[in-house]
């Protein structure tokens, strides 16, 4: 059985694909999103905050919340990747993301990368980790400044969105593995904060073979 959040995903992004919902397309409300996934108002507040960080919807104070450009990348990915197929192509792409986000970065983006940083190893848990991991390594593929490239990496970034992906994470994650994890964004960081264009793509490649390797038993 799906969770409100991948219950609300899906309702998103077949909209996309079916044209239900067109790039700008307004979301129904909060009132009218309870009743049509009967769930109740905190946890579709929850969903919508996930949505919004992974930049498939945009909230607007005033207006609405909107349906992005990024949702309709998306739909037109493939919905049966495996949890291989997508951590080859996040081995391909990342790394020369943290390569050029080292020399493209600014102070504003570092910062931010900081913060993501900071939060996740403060996290002491497998959900908070996950938020975390999630925008750190967003906010490093936004600091590269290119948006085909940014495009890529969020169509990669929906296998988060797949209850096979969040099945096998939650049963893989451990306090020792998240700490782990974390160390070695750490070192990503280090090397974006000194610019070091190899080291940043090195330490990413490192870090995202050591994760398919926990998950899948090979890197």
């Amino acid at each position: 059985m799906m969770g409100v959040e991948q219950s609300l995903r899906a309702l998103l992004l077949d909209g996309a694909q079916d044209g239900t919902f067109g790039p700008g397309a307004k979301l129904p409300t909060e009132r009218a999103l309870v009743e049509r996934l009967a769930a109740p108002r905190s946890a579709i507040r929850r969903a919508l905050s996930a949505l919004e960080r992974d930049g498939i919807i945009e909230r607007q104070v005033g207006r609405g919340t909107f349906l992005t450009d990024v949702a309709i990348d998306i739909a037109g990915a493939p919905a049966d990747s495996s949890p291989a197929e997508i951590m080859q192509a996040r081995l391909l792409v990342e790394p020369q993301v943290a390569a050029l986000s080292a020399s493209m970065a600014t102070q504003a983006d570092l910062e931010g990368i900081g913060d993501c940083l900071a939060a996740g190893g403060a996290s002491d848990d497998f959900a908070s980790f996950e938020s975390w991991d999630a925008k750190l390594h967003r906010s490093i593929a936004k600091a590269a400044h290119n948006g085909l490239l940014l495009t890529m990496y969020d169509v990669l970034n929906t296998a988060r969105s797949l209850p096979v992906w969040g099945s096998l994470k939650s049963r893989t994650s451990t306090p020792e593995r998240r700490r782990r994890y974390h160390a070695e964004h750490v070192e990503i960081v280090r090397a974006l904060r000194d610019r070091d264009a190899d080291g940043a793509g090195q330490a990413m490649r490192v870090h995202l073979q050591n994760v398919s390797e926990n998950l899948l038993g090979r890197p």
